[in-house]
């Protein structure tokens, strides 16, 4: 579900609040304010609806450790490899309703993240803001840009010709980057560039996005008070 796009209304850097979520259960997300520019960026949420029980710590500034269970062991795949290649640490818990479809807990979870990397940062000032890997893994190529500009947008070209690799349903890379997209507030573009294993297509990509979005959070000390917009606002 992806609550209409719509984020909830929260200030201050401990404020929370529990909002409905279109009527199938609360949201509970922490929206940070302004941090110290030497602060550890983390944030933790609960994203409980009808159709997915997601519960999340993040640390921005971590060394890639990881505990993530969702239901479908390559998607936890792909996400430890996001963690250990992004250097971020990540606790991740997801139950979702699997016996409809994988849908709900992929989407759900892409938002969820992207809520979680919002709320770490804070108002994103110091923050190189973009960033862009191109990550070879044997006879593929994987490309990801990252814009953490304020305005959800995502485009995926996976080039993967599959139903399923492992037990995901490959339809579904599209539908996470568009919920991270969303959840982050963020341009997010990843692409296969070439290849020929559909395994290593989405790990390639998987990959790429991670030290993408490593870059794009890493703290820019020449202009760690300054934020990285001339609109004065992301």
């Amino acid at each position: 579900m992806t609550n209409n796009g719509k984020k909830p209304a929260v200030s201050g850097a401990a404020a929370r609040r529990t909002k409905p979520g279109n009527g199938k259960g609360a949201v509970s997300v922490g929206r940070a304010g302004t941090r110290s520019p030497g602060a550890i960026r983390q944030a933790s949420l609960r994203r409980h609806t009808r159709e997915t029980q997601i519960d999340l710590e993040l640390t921005v500034d971590g060394a890639g450790a990881y505990q993530i269970s969702t239901g479908i062991r390559f998607f936890d795949h792909m996400l430890e490899l996001f963690t250990r290649h992004g250097g971020f640490d990540l606790t991740l818990k997801v139950v979702g309703d699997l016996d409809v479809d994988q849908h709900h807990t992929v989407e759900d979870t892409g938002i969820a993240l992207g809520n979680a990397f919002d709320q770490a940062l804070g108002d994103r000032k110091g923050i190189n803001r973009a960033g862009y890997f191109l990550m070879p893994m044997d006879e593929t190529l994987g490309l990801a840009a990252v814009d953490l500009s304020g305005r959800p947008h995502a485009v995926t070209e996976t080039k993967v010709r599959t139903v399923r690799v492992g037990d995901l349903q490959t339809e579904l890379v599209h539908d996470f980057f568009d919920g991270f997209a969303m959840g982050a507030r963020a341009n997010v573009h990843v692409k296969t560039v070439y290849g020929r294993s559909n395994h290593h297509k989405i790990e390639a990509i998987f990959k790429a996005f991670a030290r993408a979005l490593r870059n794009a959070c890493s703290r820019d000390e020449r202009m760690k008070d300054v934020l990285p917009s001339t609109k004065g606002l992301l």
